[in-house]
């Protein structure tokens, strides 16, 4: 099925509450998405980690700061 939004016209604010419905509709049916095989590889050895106690968890503020200024 192919979609037409009048992406031209429309706002910031429209277009991100249409997101958010995408998201909404979405979270509905978790079972529906795919999800690949190595993002389930990813979390095991993230979960592995944590129970290592060799994962290393930042501040959330000092993280954005960090992202922000790497994006510069």
């Amino acid at each position: 099925m192919e979609i037409a939004l009048p992406l031209d016209k429309m706002t910031v604010a429209d277009k991100f509450k249409t997101l958010e419905e995408i998201w909404d509709s979405l979270r509905r049916t978790p079972k529906d998405i795919p999800v690949p095989a190595w993002h389930a590889d990813v979390l095991k050895a993230r979960e592995l980690r944590v129970q290592e106690g060799t994962s290393v968890y930042g501040d959330w503020v000092d993280a954005k700061r960090r992202i922000r200024e790497r994006t510069r």
